[in-house]
């Protein structure tokens, strides 16, 4: 049975599952949906081309799938896309992507805190928890289960790794490798994220191999690139060989380490063994 208060206005094209739950003058726009179980909170908007999960709760004044705070948007028609069991608590407020048919995405069992702010184009896995008044810029990745503290302001484009853990207040203008600790203005790494990688049952094997990884990156004095190559021995472990991954692709550089020369370092390993690099894309 869906509950809607006589004060919430839902379009008529809106798609609401069964037990759903809409709160005193909630707004649910064209061209919705919203999953089995949700509840809408009072005076929270879905807007349009927005698509809720299952069991989600959607806490007052929340506003999810708004208009792009980007001045390239034109009004083409793009999509927000939240899933299963998330939590997002009050004035939390999701934008749909800028681009035709372009998507902003929030995975699964999430939680967000008051005051977040997801920009246009970003990704959020599962099991993530942003704390209060953490704001994302446009197209930033959040990998699974990695946990933001409250007011962190992450650049555009950036990305944080899965399980990794930033620390309150911190300023992310670079990537943050996978399952590891950073704080602070400029960001410092400090190690792996030692115990929520306990807490994800990971082997104490796989924990030290990450820390053996830390030190590679931060405590070694090798570049990129020499640093990748010490770790294949450890790429036996698919934690490990995900980091590699991550830090192959990135393109600001890792928390901690300047983007420069670790783009040089790329791009002579590319030039030296094209071959090697066509078959890893």
């Amino acid at each position: 049975m869906i509950d809607i208060h006589a004060t919430a206005v839902i379009h008529p094209s809106a798609k609401l599952g069964e037990g759903v739950q809409v709160g005193p003058y909630a707004v649910i726009g064209a061209h919705s949906q919203v999953g089995d179980g949700t509840s809408i909170g009072s005076h929270a908007v879905i807007e349009p081309f927005t698509s809720i999960g299952r069991d989600c709760q959607i806490f007052p004044h929340a506003v999810i799938g708004g208009v792009p705070q980007d001045l390239k948007y034109a009004g083409e028609e793009s999509i927000t896309l939240v899933g299963d069991r998330n939590v997002i608590r009050e004035f939390v407020t999701v934008n749909r992507a800028t681009g035709e048919g372009e998507v902003t995405r929030i995975g699964d069992d999430n939680l967000l805190m008051a005051y977040v702010h997801v920009a246009h184009n970003c990704i959020v896995g599962s099991g993530v928890v942003l704390a209060n008044n953490v704001t994302l810029a446009g197209h930033v990745e959040i990998q699974d289960f990695a946990t933001v503290g409250g007011l962190v302001g992450i650049h555009q484009f950036c990305r944080v790794g899965a399980m990794a853990m930033v620390g309150a207040m911190t300023r992310i203008v670079q990537d943050v490798p996978p399952y590891m600790t950073v704080e602070g203005s400029p960001a410092k790494a400090f190690g792996p994220n030692t115990i929520g990688l306990r807490r994800r049952g990971l082997s104490l094997e796989t924990r030290n191999a990450i820390k053996q990884a830390y030190r590679l990156l931060y405590r070694s004095g090798l570049n990129l690139t020499q640093a990748l190559a010490e770790m294949e021995t450890l790429a036996h472990l698919p934690e490990i060989r995900h980091l590699m991954a991550f830090a192959r692709a990135t393109e600001r550089g890792f928390v901690g380490r300047t983007a420069k020369s670790q783009a040089t370092a790329l791009s002579q390993a590319a030039d030296q063994n094209p071959a090697a690099d066509e078959e890893e894309a």
